[in-house]
């Protein structure tokens, strides 16, 4: 498999009342943005919140943002990448294969998920791991491999502060009109 489009799918926590937005932002491999989509903000009611419960945000991260984000994207993409684990719940939803990275300071909080070691960069002194669902764990050291080569010279990890600075932007100027 190789990989010509990333997709990094993040969500932001607003405010309270101004609710989560999503984003996701379509890279080359060399992480150079080629499509970028937001979400509006999502505001659960309370009475949403009582039924949906424990299970409100996994909803809102996998039905009500990657879900429509995925499908808005106009390119075909070969990896989704996320921080937040809840998003892998996606992967039972998608064609396409999403696999969470996280540093060392992190844990792996998705239980039913596989994770390797991907790489440790010596520039950023940095470890980085790859988790997937259970499911798909045999499929795991080949998008490790895939994401190594990518990784030997870019900091995978970095695209997520972009989207973060994006998301702040868009929801500043929304603010603004």
């Amino acid at each position: 498999m190789e990989l010509t489009n990333l997709a990094f799918l993040e969500s932001y926590t607003l405010s309270d009342k101004e609710g989560i937005m999503g984003a996701i932002l379509v890279t080359d491999m060399d992480t150079k943005p080629v499509e970028f989509r937001v979400t509006a903000p999502i505001t659960p009611t309370n009475f949403q919140r009582t039924l949906y419960g424990k299970v409100l945000m996994e909803h809102i991260l996998v039905e009500l943002i990657s879900a429509p984000l995925l499908n808005a994207v106009s390119l075909d993409l070969d990896l989704i990448i996320v921080r937040n684990p809840l998003f892998l719940a996606a992967n039972d939803r998608q064609g396409v294969r999403v696999v969470r990275l996280f540093d060392k300071n992190e844990t792996v909080s998705r239980e039913g998920s596989a994770k390797e070691e991907l790489i440790t960069n010596n520039r950023d002194n940095i470890k980085i791991y790859a988790e997937i669902s259970k499911k798909y764990e045999s499929e795991l050291p080949q998008i490790k491999d895939n994401l190594k080569s990518i990784a030997e010279d870019r900091n995978l990890l970095e695209p997520f502060e972009r989207l973060k600075i994006a998301c702040e932007q868009v929801h500043l100027q929304k603010m603004g009109d």
